[in-house]
């Protein structure tokens, strides 16, 4: 069992860049300018936390537990959120990059990315059910075999979804954004 390290405390500044915090726990924590860039979080779990202006690039997440974690004006860039602990995964993402991440096969419904930038992320085979891209820049990310179904895309942009591929059944799209769904054709729309 994982020693409980911090509950209810507030870390502000800490520069983890390059470090280990692996076999951790943190519960209800906030961590504010942090910077996690290139570190060690395998096996760590973070429970009920908020993470704002935090630098997690590169950083490693081989089963890290994220139970109902909170994102903001975070730097996640070239994560592999495949290797997150799948147990009771859930977080959402305001004004994060997460440009160059994957989340190949992971199941992550109703999660919320708000005011992001999404580009070339991997999202095949991922089950997305009921999430929600408001307002995300989606250049270049891979939808293949994805569950995109009760999806909202309505102010998202930039993406490329196949329909014959993906599994979209009551997803919402604005009619700005229906030109997303119709790129594999190389059609001009006007």
């Amino acid at each position: 069992m994982k020693e409980i390290i911090s509950e209810k405390e507030i870390f502000t500044g800490v520069d983890y860049s390059g470090q280990t915090l692996s076999d951790r726990e943190f519960e209800s924590c906030e961590f504010i300018n942090c910077n996690f860039s290139k570190s060690n979080l395998s096996n760590s779990d973070f429970l009920n936390c908020k993470f704002m202006n935090c630098n997690f690039s590169m950083a490693n997440f081989n089963n890290t537990g994220l139970k109902d974690v909170k994102f903001t004006d975070c730097k996640l860039m070239g994560i592999d959120f495949t290797r997150c602990n799948n147990f009771l995964l859930s977080f959402s993402f305001d004004k994060c990059y997460l440009n160059f991440s994957t989340f190949h096969r992971k199941k992550i419904k109703n999660t919320i990315f708000k005011d992001c930038s999404i580009k070339e992320v991997d999202f095949s085979e991922t089950d997305l059910t009921a999430s929600g891209f408001l307002n995300c820049d989606l250049a270049r990310s891979i939808f293949n075999r994805t569950v995109l179904e009760k999806v909202d895309f309505r102010t998202a942009y930039n993406y490329s979804i196949d329909p014959e591929l993906n599994r979209i059944k009551k997803a919402k799209f604005s009619q700005f954004g229906v030109a997303g769904l119709l790129d594999k054709y190389q059609i001009s729309i006007e």
